[in-house]
């Protein structure tokens, strides 16, 4: 608790040891060794899902960038680390449903967007991503939802069609289970150091 006449803190100690300020986050204190611990312990959904373990945002993350991949099957390994660490961010701010996000508005927004920006710096993005890449991170993200939302969180197809879109080849199913927290981090681990060889490797 801030004492009287001074700032609220703004920072969160990490596993890592580093001090990320989510006000106005600085590349050097972001890890991928804590994104990855901290996505893999936020559930989506809330937590509403079906299974022993929650959905969580790691697990979430990957199948968006391997739909990515599937809806482009040549795109480069930069692109797919960005699509990757789309929700990066809710390493620090958790995974709020979209109905809580339209109402907190802009504030949350813009904490998330400097937050992204800090994590695309620290690992060689671009802070500005190509449209189309933005529109194909968007496109896969909604048919992940759409599979996640009728697979583990109990939506009936027309439901989740009405509000996610419905995919290509709709009819087939995902067979998504939730995994455990330590699946969950080590294989998002797993894909960051891939895509970032395969990056850095030209």
């Amino acid at each position: 608790m801030a004492e009287r006449g001074q700032a609220p803190r703004a920072w969160q100690r990490m596993l890592s040891g580093r001090r990320l300020n989510l006000l106005d986050p600085s590349p050097f204190d972001v890890e991928i060794s804590d994104i990855a611990h901290g996505l893999a312990r936020v559930a989506r959904w809330n937590g509403q899902t079906f299974g022993e373990h929650a959905f969580s945002v790691a697990q979430h993350s990957l199948l968006v960038e391997d739909i990515a991949l599937r809806l482009e099957p040549n795109l480069p390994a930069r692109h797919r680390l960005a699509v990757l660490l789309h929700d990066a961010p809710e390493y620090v701010i958790g995974d709020m449903i979209s109905p809580f996000k339209a109402v907190m508005g802009g504030h949350y927004k813009d904490v998330e967007k400097r937050l992204l920006d800090a994590i695309h710096i620290r690992f060689g993005l671009p802070t500005a991503l190509p449209a189309s890449l933005v529109k194909l991170t968007k496109r896969a993200d909604r048919i992940s939802a759409y599979y996640e939302a009728i697979e583990l969180a109990g939506f009936q197809p027309a439901e989740a069609e009405k509000i996610f879109g419905a995919p290509a080849g709709h009819g087939a199913r995902l067979g998504l289970v939730g995994w455990t927290t330590g699946e969950a981090q080590t294989r998002f681990l797993e894909r960051f150091t891939t895509l970032e060889a395969a990056m850095r490797g030209g």
